[in-house]
């Protein structure tokens, strides 16, 4: 059964701009979140922390690999990683070297911290969770990686304080965002 949200005054509102913009408007043509199938919650930072990651793995960007495993995630945030070729095509990558591309991305995410892998039945590659990309970014940061711009940070931080979230204000737990080394092997 598909639970109705009632809608909020500025959803109420925008839909009112929307249809009076676009009056014949197919709303069969839009996504509902609230019926289809296959939604998950995306944070309205995560175009720009895809680029962050594509920047700390330059040369190998990781960002599509690390935007797949969030969309596969749920509310637990674990993703199997058992299917290999599918999350490899799934991430961008084809041909026969597609899902040794996608292993080095993962890799790469487990080595900044972005997620913990363990392995498994399916190999060294079978299990992940998926850590909260801003306190991620902002350890990253506070000790001091390269691979960071400040227009990006200071980008991030400042769409991450107009969506509300707290991840830059309040200080960072030691066990919330771990080191490179410890999320790799943990």
């Amino acid at each position: 059964m598909v639970s109705i949200r009632k809608k909020s005054k500025a959803g109420r509102k925008t839909e009112e701009l929307r249809d009076s913009l676009w009056p014949d408007l197919d709303k069969a043509l839009l996504w509902d979140s609230h019926s289809e199938e296959g939604y998950t919650p995306v944070p309205r930072t995560m175009p720009i922390i895809i680029k962050i990651i594509d920047d700390l793995t330059k040369g190998t960007p990781a960002g599509n690999t690390y935007f797949e495993l969030w969309c596969r995630a749920r509310a637990e945030m674990y993703v199997s990683l058992g299917a290999a070729g599918s999350l490899a095509t799934h991430s961008g990558y084809s041909g026969q070297r597609a899902v040794r591309q996608w292993q080095d991305r993962i890799e790469l995410l487990a080595e900044l911290g972005f997620i913990r892998i363990k392995g498994g039945s399916a190999g060294k590659y079978a299990h992940s969770v998926v850590l909260n990309p801003h306190k991620i970014i902002r350890r990253l940061r506070e000790e001091g990686h390269k691979g960071i711009s400040s227009e990006k940070y200071d980008a991030l931080v400042e769409r991450a304080n107009e969506i509300g979230s707290t991840d830059f204000k309040n200080p960072l737990k030691t066990d919330s965002a771990p080191s490179p080394s410890a999320a790799a092997g943990s």
